[in-house]
């Protein structure tokens, strides 16, 4: 039985170059002295691991170190985490307020920020508190914008930028920034490409590499020391697949051509795939893997075998949301004809359609039985709530809140400044009248003019907060007023799966799991519902 005055402690440790993190003094280890030297000083804190994210920007919470703390927090495990200082923790101040004012608190879980002097269980949250988070993503956006003009100009010279290299390709020992040739996966790549000119299928071609035993493209750079990880390549997936294939042949890096600049990641949005003609490609940058003839000839090749759906005869209005709950590949659908001659249509795993039940189960699964069930939860969730223009008052209510609240802290920082602008014209008062030293006088000024300094940019940015934040007219959030209109809906169809809902998992025996795109605001919403009832029935 563990001791009751004892907390479980999580050591979390991030650093990121990208943030701007000083290498030095936010090292690694020199997170890991103090924080273990401060745990070892207390009595009630017990050390139960370190989790650490090195490379990992602030701006975001899909890290793995983060992810596994989490993971050992709703175990049970761990009940308390301290960090160095709220940077370390996060940088996005929306979602770093979310875990240390509600998630934290509903759990149980003690938050300690050593050089911020922030420890909940002893008193509450710095009313600061906020506004050090909106300057820590503040200071994120600025270094964000510096470094990518620096990467840009990098790749519009032709300098290789990535942290790992096209599979085939691998760092220059002398210029970090210039691509030689690995001989093994150069050799491999051009068999890929010799098998797809002979006639020889995608998905063939993965077969028999792995038949043979070839490493797959992050297996080998594991292998090879590199710490990998392929962040569309599902975890279960140790082995070549037809997407691979497919990614190889259509990469133009094996022509000598530097293509980069694909994506772009605004903060607290998912990466997303620019358009072919804002890539930025540099010709002969580097040696080739296959020669300009071969390139050409596979190109105009996969161009003729692109397969153009009959949408009318051959629709899935659940294409590209319903994963296998196992393996997490894409669910296939296939057409099963009748006697009487119907045509019924159902869907199984794509993992067990390419490769059988050696790496996964087929999960079938009748089209008709998901459309009832999905249909069947959406009228379910529109129906629990009994009144949505009550739950629109509530959300209403909410936003005016936190405008409130944004209102106010402008307000005290404007007196602040205000306040600072008059000391810093006494002081030159005193000066004149020779009631002070000029030593003393320039100490002053400069200390009320980082202050001045200080005041204004947070002004500018809680000004930029109450812009962005302004309260609209929520009838015109878009999956608010959807739920409005599907009170009387009697069937789905495409445009409805994709408002409403994000991913759907399919298990075995027809057990699903689906998320919608509205979650966590309903969820949000059907909370402040709940807190509304708890006050009435207290008073």
């Amino acid at each position: 039985m563990k001791d009751q005055n004892l907390f479980q402690a999580a050591v979390y440790i991030r650093l990121s170059r990208e943030d701007g993190d000083k290498e030095e003094s936010d090292s690694v280890g020199n997170q890991r002295k103090l924080l273990t030297e401060y745990i070892a000083g207390k009595e009630d804190l017990l050390l139960y691991d370190t989790y650490i994210d090195d490379g990992f920007s602030g701006t975001n919470f899909n890290r793995p170190g983060f992810r596994r703390m989490m993971g050992d927090i709703e175990d049970q495990k761990v009940n308390c985490v301290i960090v160095k200082d709220l940077s370390r923790f996060g940088r996005d101040y929306i979602d770093t307020g979310r875990y240390l004012e509600r998630y934290f608190p509903e759990l149980g879980v003690r938050f300690i920020s050593v050089t911020d002097n922030i420890d909940s269980m002893k008193q509450a949250y710095d009313l600061l508190l906020p506004i050090k988070n909106i300057f820590n993503e503040q200071y994120a956006r600025d270094i964000s914008r510096k470094i990518q003009t620096t990467v840009k100009t990098k790749q519009k010279a032709g300098e290789f930028i990535g942290a790992f290299t096209s599979y085939g390709y691998k760092k220059s020992p002398a210029d970090k920034n210039k691509l030689i040739i690995d001989e093994y996966a150069a050799s491999v790549v051009r068999r890929i490409f010799s098998l797809y000119l002979q006639g020889v299928g995608k998905q063939r071609i993965a077969k028999i590499l792995n038949e043979e035993g070839v490493l797959c493209p992050a297996e080998y750079k594991n292998v090879n020391g590199e710490n990998y990880q392929n962040g569309k390549r599902l975890e279960s997936t140790t082995y070549w697949s037809y997407a691979t294939i497919n990614s190889i042949l259509h990469k133009e890096m094996y022509a000598g051509n530097m293509v980069q600049g694909t994506r772009h990641q605004r903060m607290r949005s998912k990466q997303k795939t620019l358009p072919r003609e804002e890539w930025i490609v540099v010709e002969n940058t580097h040696e080739p893997i296959i020669d300009q003839d071969t390139w050409d000839r596979t190109q105009t090749l996969l161009k003729k075998r692109t397969r153009e759906l009959d949408l009318q005869t051959n629709k899935n209005i659940f294409a590209g949301f319903a994963k296998c709950g196992d393996c997490g590949r894409s669910m296939a659908k296939n057409m099963w004809s009748r006697r009487d001659g119907s045509k019924t249509y159902s869907l199984y795993c794509g993992t067990y359609k390419r490769h059988g039940t050696q790496l996964c189960t087929p999960h079938t699964l009748p089209m008709s039985i998901l459309e009832q069930i999905v249909l069947s939860d959406l009228r379910a969730i529109i129906a629990s709530v009994d009144n949505l223009e009550e739950l629109v008052q509530i959300q209403d209510q909410t936003v005016s809140k936190t405008k409130m609240i944004a209102d106010a802290e402008l307000s005290k920082a404007k007196a602040e400044l205000e306040r600072v602008r008059k000391l810093k014209k006494s002081i030159y008062e005193d000066f004149r009248e020779e009631l002070i030293s000029r030593e003393e006088y320039l100490s002053y000024r400069e200390d009320y003019q980082k202050k001045e300094e200080l005041y204004i940019r947070q002004i500018d940015v809680l000004e930029e907060q109450v812009s962005e934040n302004a309260a609209e007219d929520v009838f015109e959030i878009p999956w608010l007023k959807r739920l409005l209109e599907l009170r009387d809906i009697e069937r789905l169809d495409r445009e409805i799966v994709v408002e409403m809902i994000s991913e759907i998992k399919v298990y075995e025996n027809h057990h699903i799991s689906i998320t919608y795109n509205f979650s966590n605001e309903l969820e949000n919403l059907f909370s402040g519902m709940y807190r509304e009832e708890i006050k009435e029935k207290a008073m």
